[in-house]
């Protein structure tokens, strides 16, 4: 067999070999971690409570201030705190639930902390089932938003914080959307009902 003709063949099958072999897999980038909205925070956080308590209840919902690059945005936060109570055990249980590794001792993911002693309220706060959660904290924000757009336009820099708890005055959970880092420190805040998304009444 001539040498050209052996070359041609043994090119030929490189080719063909070449053309056969698997493509490297190209690994897919990570998505950067992204803010979520308070009741995504909360299911996390109740379906790892369950092995607590299977009783436990809701005291409150809060955002968590991480940052000045991390700030709450329309209804969705980087870090969300939860207070559970168990009547069986008369235990209240604070868990957090954290898109990041951050300061003031706030995990990636969910995150357990201490138990204390619980005697039925804490002020004007008391438990209430998860069922009454039935509006996310997105829809909370549009309802505030869209009574607030005066405010908004005077304060564009205030931040915006949240709180989910039984309010006496209305019988019922709602969410109260701050403007500023806590109800202390704020001067205008809106409550909306957990269970419609309605609005409920402005606080100053």
């Amino acid at each position: 067999m001539q040498p050209k003709f052996l070359a041609c063949i043994t090119s030929t099958f490189f080719v063909i070999l070449t053309g056969c072999a698997e493509e490297p897999k190209i690994k897919k980038e990570e998505k950067p971690p992204e803010p979520v909205t308070a009741l995504k925070a909360f299911y996390a956080v109740y379906s790892n409570a369950r092995t607590w308590a299977t009783d436990a209840q809701v005291l409150d919902i809060k955002s968590v201030d991480l940052d000045d690059k991390h700030m709450c945005k329309e209804g969705k936060c980087w870090a969300w705190s939860v207070n559970l109570v168990s009547p069986s055990k008369g235990k209240l249980k604070n868990f957090t639930y954290s898109v990041i590794e951050a300061e003031g001792n706030l995990h990636q993911g969910v995150f357990a902390n201490l138990e204390e002693n619980f005697r039925g309220s804490r002020g004007q706060d008391r438990p209430f089932l998860m069922q009454a959660l039935k509006k996310d904290s997105t829809d909370a924000y549009k309802t505030a938003a869209a009574k607030s757009a005066d405010y908004m336009k005077k304060h564009p820099d205030v931040p915006v914080t949240y709180e989910i708890s039984y309010t006496p005055k209305h019988g019922q959970p709602a969410y109260r959307i701050i403007w500023g880092e806590s109800v202390s420190t704020s001067a205008y805040s809106i409550l909306v009902d957990a269970a419609t998304g309605e609005y409920a009444e402005t606080l100053h």
